[in-house]
């Protein structure tokens, strides 16, 4: 299997600013191995990729192609966590003009009445089935989705809707784990120590992809290979190297870390990747600020401000190596548009021209950036980046000296929220 690789050249942090660095890495690499530091209760996403066992997978696989043979549509309800890593990997390995012989939709994402009501609309003559994911079941936006979705099921399919329904959850408490042990639905069960933000690689992502028909013993075969990682000297281990550059740049000023990417595929894997750092290192008025650019696309939106705006930012690019049947650029006779120069070669050579023209820019306009090269988007390279980026961010918080694994600032809003709604 081919591997992601790494290349720290274009960054501004020395060697000796990055092994100056090694005891505090040491430090917080003992609290993970040992599960000391804070927040320990909440380490279970580590062993996933080599701990989850065959009979779930079995049972994963034999739900979803159950869903798969019977419904049309599969809707899956979650927010936060309970979705987006999914719908990561789903957007990822999908055909955007083909649709999968299950078609999968999210909702419980958002309040809007428009999606919502649209959602009904289109479900009224179709033949579908939920998928609820939440571990307390309160969750006001996949709860309210959960209700006025499963009304609908009940107006159109009263005598089994239930059948129709899993929920992944608690394993013996909470909201959603009583409704469906009173209304009997299938159930998949959230481990108490695995947080949403981490949790793509329990059935909270595994049964939604393997829905959509991709591999998901690959998955947490690709996870594996990171997860298996023991060395701890910085330039032998490349999730605690970029960590640490990510620490170095934090304490130079850079506080705002763009995530760039060519390859439009990757967009939800981009928003994974922000929740995941945004919430666990963004506490105590620390943290690097997560953001994310579609190359070349938002060059011609993001460029200039990337370029020559204020200089508290720093870059990551994702590239992905030439494909092997990639379309190549043809010649035309009148030449109008003056890109015969171009002919015979691939637009994925050209893209790559553009991330290399791109990456010189922005470091010659004051912004260090570093690349993640991807010889592959598949299920065993995405579970590496998956892993690599859990790993990392936990190592991040530990730098910082945050708790990587709460999210405390999340429950102000809904506390306002609640209050303005008259909730006692």
């Amino acid at each position: 299997m081919s591997e992601i690789t790494f290349n720290f050249k274009n960054i501004s942090v020395s060697d000796a600013e990055l092994n100056s660095l090694q005891t505090k890495i040491d430090v917080c690499n003992e609290q993970l191995a040992k599960r000391t530091g804070s927040g320990s209760d909440f380490l279970g996403w580590l062993d996933l990729p080599t701990n989850t066992s065959v009979q779930l997978l079995q049972s994963i696989q034999e739900t979803a192609d159950e869903l798969r043979a019977n419904y049309e549509v599969v809707v899956i309800i979650g927010i936060g966590g309970s979705y987006l890593g999914a719908k990561s990997v789903i957007e990822a390995l999908s055909n955007p003009f083909k649709k999968n012989r299950t078609e999968i939709i999210f909702a419980g994402h958002t309040l809007s009445s428009h999606y919502h009501q649209a959602l009904i609309d289109y479900l009224q003559d179709k033949n579908f089935a939920l998928v609820v994911i939440s571990k307390s079941g309160t969750t006001t936006e996949p709860s309210i989705a959960f209700r006025l979705l499963k009304n609908l099921l009940r107006e159109k399919f009263y005598y089994d809707y239930n059948k129709r329904i899993v929920a992944i959850t608690d394993a013996s408490r909470g909201v959603l784990f009583n409704i469906a042990k009173t209304e009997r639905y299938k159930t998949f069960v959230i481990p108490d120590d695995v947080g949403g933000r981490f949790s793509v690689l329990t059935p909270v992502g595994l049964l939604p992809i393997a829905i959509a028909g991709f591999e998901i013993s690959e998955l947490l075969e690709g996870a594996e290979f990171f997860a298996e990682q023991t060395e701890t000297k910085i330039d032998a281990n490349p999730i605690y190297k970029y960590a640490a550059t990510r620490f170095a740049l934090y304490n130079q000023g850079k506080t705002m870390e763009i995530m760039s990417y060519f390859e439009p595929r990757l967009s939800f894997f981009a928003e994974w990747w922000k929740q995941l750092f945004g919430e666990s290192e963004g506490k105590n008025h620390k943290g690097i600020f997560p953001v994310s650019a579609c190359l070349t696309t938002d060059l011609h939106s993001l460029g200039q401000y990337i370029q020559d705006g204020i200089r508290n930012l720093f870059e990551t690019f994702i590239i992905l190596h030439e494909q092997p049947n990639s379309l190549k650029i043809n010649h035309e006779h009148l030449d109008a548009d003056k890109l015969n120069f171009l002919a015979g070669k691939t637009l994925d050579f050209v893209n790559l021209k553009a991330y290399e023209g791109t990456a010189q820019a922005h470091l010659d306009g004051g912004v260090p950036n570093l690349t993640i090269e991807l010889p592959k988007i598949d299920e065993h390279t995405l579970g590496q980046l998956i892993f690599f980026y859990e790993k990392a961010v936990a190592m991040s918080g530990y730098l910082l000296e945050v708790n990587p694994f709460d999210q405390p600032g999340v429950e102000q809003y809904k506390k306002n929220m609640f209050a303005l709604l008259g909730k006692k």
